[in-house]
């Protein structure tokens, strides 16, 4: 089950400066033949400054990237290259982006597991969202001499609302998330939607439809009711 830490919550926590402990570092492979794409497959090409909280060793100082196409996080020492263990009870930050490795369920029942940056936190939901790579292989351009079209990497960002371990995707296109995710008040959203020009594709816009969302449904009652459950 993912538990979730925020670093503003710890209270005291042992901030140490000196190198990882080995006992969550592995070594982890580099993907050389990726350097020559158009596009990246790290969050950020650069290793940054960051910080990685174990809740039973503490808090230390790192320089961390987001290797998205193998879901890890990696941490350089001298020439070797180490990726941080996925345990829940790990987390990091890199920059303003809070990494936490979940494991979530479906509303049908079905594993989710990995990496999910935190973007909204509620008292009774949380919003994350998720980074996936397509990569697009060199194309043969002339079969005479060789000639190949460079690859490309592209990246894809899911958002998700979770609930006590349950994730649903939430949909960036207007129809999509009315009719499916928040079908029960899609005729309130549309109008909320109209009427505060809210972009999907906007995160921010996002997070306030979600809120919205959890407002219509808990005036439906005398207490608050779960995001996932539409009836």
């Amino acid at each position: 089950m993912r538990q979730l830490l925020l670093f503003v919550t710890v209270v005291t926590p042992l901030i140490v400066n000196a190198q990882l402990p080995d006992s969550i570092l592995q070594f982890t492979q580099k993907f050389p033949k990726y350097e020559d794409y158009d596009g990246s497959i790290y969050l950020n090409t650069k290793f940054i400054e960051s910080s990685v909280i174990d809740e039973a060793l503490g808090t230390f100082d790192a320089i961390l990237r987001y290797n998205i196409y193998t879901d890890t996080i990696e941490y350089k020492e001298d020439s070797e290259l180490y990726e941080i263990s996925k345990r829940p009870t790990i987390q990091a930050r890199i920059g303003k982006d809070y990494f936490y490795y979940c494991t979530f369920k479906t509303q049908r029942g079905a594993e989710k597991y990995g990496y999910y940056i935190l973007v909204e936190l509620n008292d009774q939901y949380r919003i994350y969202k998720r980074y996936q790579v397509h990569i697009k292989e060199p194309i043969k351009m002339d079969v005479y001499n060789g000639n190949l079209s460079p690859g490309t990497i592209r990246k894809i960002v899911t958002y998700y609302l979770e609930e006590n371990d349950i994730v649903q995707k939430l949909p960036q296109e207007k129809k999509a998330i009315l009719s499916s995710t928040f079908e029960d008040k899609q005729d309130e959203l549309k109008q909320y939607i109209k009427k505060e020009k809210i972009k999907l594709k906007k995160e921010e816009d996002l997070i306030r439809l979600v809120a919205k969302y959890n407002a219509l449904k808990n005036l439906d009652t005398d207490r608050p009711r779960n995001m996932l459950s539409k009836f």
